[in-house]
């Protein structure tokens, strides 16, 4: 399998900022807050988000599926794994995150799985494989690295348009010696991901 398509960091910035503004317009022109990424999920492609324990260890946060599938799950109940079906366009999250909504990972797991429908059907629609997010798991190859930084930047993009966060940063700078906190709870993201946000955009 090939990553076909090479995506600059402002292409990514673009597709974000056209995904937001089919949903909602204002949500990149009023007071910026967090951007309801599960009703893009649903209500503008179309998808569905499930959750069930994919693996028992939680190693893997999220599953895309680019065809109908067959997919092994943990069943807590039973202890063991079981095959369910899933229709394609199903984004399947780990049913873990809902135990820590409040952390980030929730959004940010259903905002990457979103990041490969937009960027990865060619690649995986018809291959048999499924774009899964996995924690603390290095990549294999190049070619699987590329692939999982770009639905990494757009994940992180779609939750935290550039232009918005410059504009919460600007109004909070002078009002708090810790700014990454105020600002990761303004867009529901974690700390982490804010930060990383912040040193992209060489604002800290």
């Amino acid at each position: 399998m090939e990553n076909r398509k090479y995506y600059s960091e402002q292409a990514l910035e673009s597709i974000a900022r056209r995904t937001i503004k089919a949903y909602d317009p204002t949500l990149l022109l009023d007071n910026p807050r967090a951007i309801p990424i599960e009703n893009i999920i649903e209500r503008d492609f179309g998808l569905s988000v499930e959750y069930q324990y994919i693996r028992k260890n939680g190693r893997i946060l999220g599953v895309t599926d680019f065809d109908d599938d067959i997919v092994p799950i943990y069943d807590m109940d039973l202890h063991e794994y079981i095959l369910m079906e899933f229709k394609r366009g199903t984004i399947i999250i780990d049913a873990s995150l809902l135990h820590c909504p409040n952390d980030g990972r929730l959004r940010f797991t259903c905002a990457h799985e979103l990041a490969h429908w937009l960027l990865h059907q060619e690649l995986y629609s018809g291959s048999g494989d499924i774009a899964s997010m996995t924690e603390n798991v290095k990549k294999s190859t190049d070619v699987d690295k590329a692939i999982e930084w770009q639905a990494d930047k757009l994940g992180s993009d779609l939750l935290m348009p550039s232009g918005q966060v410059k504009i919460a940063y600007y109004r909070l700078r002078d009002k708090t010696n810790d700014i990454i906190a105020p600002l990761a709870e303004q867009f529901n993201v974690s700390k982490q991901a804010m930060e990383i946000k912040l040193k992209a955009r060489h604002l800290i």
